[in-house]
């Protein structure tokens, strides 16, 4: 691929994040899969836990416009909103769409990604891991549900359910604690294993995760920095990071 931008570290392509405003994790885990010659730009944007109504929604879009006009001052190639829970919105592609019609720059969205990566790896059934409390778990099987798969399983830490305030121990889950939940949520016959939130601590786990289960392993980081790579022309292949990674 020729170079793309005369920056000395973003030459192949520059990448754009839009985190919630607690987030720790997304940066951590794509920092650590960034190929030579591809920089990611980050912004912060206010959590917005209605995104059912029209004025929820209105809400979202305004901030979202707002953020993505600060991240196209970078010359950003795509812009990604790294936000699994806030962009649960049906029809799935609905939004990433709309801010890429809007904002004149290439959108993905975290939980459109999560679909495209289910549907590349012809996975259907599923055993799903969420830091979450049983409000948003709810929400998410039936966004899951919605798109076609079938949710075997599904088990949440019940982070959030005392508020908002709740949110920065997601960071803090141990990755021991992490693989025990998903020997918890395991389903014998799931297509994959789903592991949602960006700021739930779990690239070392996925290759080990694979390996024991025998499926595949999505994970919201890892889903949205494949599709922003694909978005972006990028076609690496990464052997340590689940199979959407090293065959997709």
């Amino acid at each position: 691929m020729p170079s793309r931008h005369k920056s000395v570290y973003s030459y192949r392509t520059k990448l754009g994040l839009i985190t919630p405003p607690t987030n720790t994790v997304n940066e951590a885990e794509w920092q650590r899969m960034m190929p030579e010659g591809v920089t990611f730009h980050t912004h912060r944007m206010a959590l917005h836990p209605d995104t059912t109504s029209v004025e929820g929604k209105a809400h979202l879009m305004r901030d979202l416009e707002a953020v993505f006009g600060m991240l196209k001052q970078a010359r950003v190639d795509a812009i990604a909103y790294a936000c699994t829970a806030g962009s649960m919105i049906n029809p799935v592609e609905s939004l990433p769409e709309h801010l890429t019609h809007t904002t004149d720059v290439t959108a993905v969205t975290t939980s459109a990604a999560i679909i495209r990566a289910l549907n590349a790896l012809s996975c259907r059934r599923l055993s799903v891991a969420t830091p979450y409390h049983d409000q948003l778990n709810h929400h998410e099987t039936g966004f899951l549900e919605e798109n076609g798969f079938q949710v075997a399983k599904l088990i949440g830490l019940g982070i959030g359910a005392g508020g908002p305030s709740e949110y920065v121990r997601i960071a803090e889950t141990p990755l021991e604690r992490i693989e025990t939940l998903v020997a918890e949520c395991f389903v014998p016959g799931s297509d994959a294993i789903l592991i949602t939130c960006t700021d739930f601590p779990t690239l070392p786990l996925i290759a080990r995760l694979e390996a024991r289960y025998g499926v595949p392993v999505v994970t919201s980081n890892q889903a949205t920095f494949w599709a922003m790579l694909r978005a972006s022309g990028i076609d690496d292949r990464f052997p340590n990071f689940g199979r959407l990674l090293a065959a997709h």
